[in-house]
This record gives C-alpha cells, structure tokens and sequence, in this order.
C-alpha cells in the first residue's frame, strides 16, 4: 500500500502512483486528486522504501503509521501540539519508543506527523502491507507445526 505512495522533492504532499511511462510517471495528489507529471529528474521516494532508525533494526514507516494510528484512534494529529523539539521527541517516544535520538531528527518527526496526517485525510486506514501480514502468519504456523 504504502509502495505505492510517493514523496516528490520540490512538490508539497505526498502522491499516489498512478501510471509509469517512458521518462515520467503519472501522480496524483493525495491532498486535491489533481494528476501531475514526475520527470526522471526529480527525486521520488516510495513511503514504502522509508525506515526510522531505531537503536535496533530500523523500522518501516508503516509499522510507525501504524501505532500512530492506534494511539490516535484513526484521528489526525494536530502539529500545534508539538511546536517544541522537546514536545516532537515526547511523541516520537510515545509511539517508537527505541527511535535513535541521535540519528532522527526534528525535522524527520515533524515530516512523519505531516505524511500520518495526508495519509489519514485521504481515507488510509491501514499502512502495513498485507503480504507482510501473510508471510508473519505463515512463520507462526511453521513455527507451532515445528514445535509439535
């Protein structure tokens, strides 16, 4: 889902792939539907491709959506509540607790809160991938089969 989900430097908001062609590919907006051109010469980044650094293994972006989201019960998050670097690294820790502090930066928290609310006014509801979700259940099985 999140795949398809791009961010276009020089371009507010985010953007819903919509078509591949030779040199540009077909977006459209998420936030007013309007269908624009992205040259190979701008740089495009798929939400899907997007980890937050952890003092672990990085996490998805997805995953982050996700607990945003079941905190939040599937509401926006209001960016004037966290004006203060100190407010952005308390929520930050409410949702990746392990986010490394050194290597994520106010900035990166304010654009994740930015891309949660685009996501979530334009009817997003889940942000894992479902392929995930069966391969996650199969390992289970696999892993009670085993055990038997």
């Amino acid at each position: 889902m999140l795949k398809e989900v791009l961010s276009i430097s020089g371009k507010p908001g985010l953007y819903k792939l919509i078509k591949y062609g030779k040199n540009i590919v077909i977006v459209e907006s998420l936030g007013d539907h309007k269908r624009v051109p992205a040259h190979s010469r701008d740089k495009i980044i798929s939400l899907g491709d997007v980890a937050i650094y952890t003092t672990g293994d990085d996490v998805p972006l997805g995953q982050v959506f996700e607990a945003i989201y079941k905190k939040y019960e599937g509401k926006t998050v209001s960016p004037d509540t966290y004006k203060t670097n100190e407010a952005l690294e308390k929520f930050f820790e409410g949702v990746l607790p392990d986010f490394d502090k050194d290597r994520v930066y106010f900035n990166d928290i304010k654009k994740v809160i930015m891309w949660y609310n685009i996501l979530v006014n334009a009817g997003y509801t889940t942000f894992l991938e479902e392929e995930k979700k069966d391969e996650e259940v199969e390992k289970a099985e696999e892993k009670k089969e085993d055990e038997k």
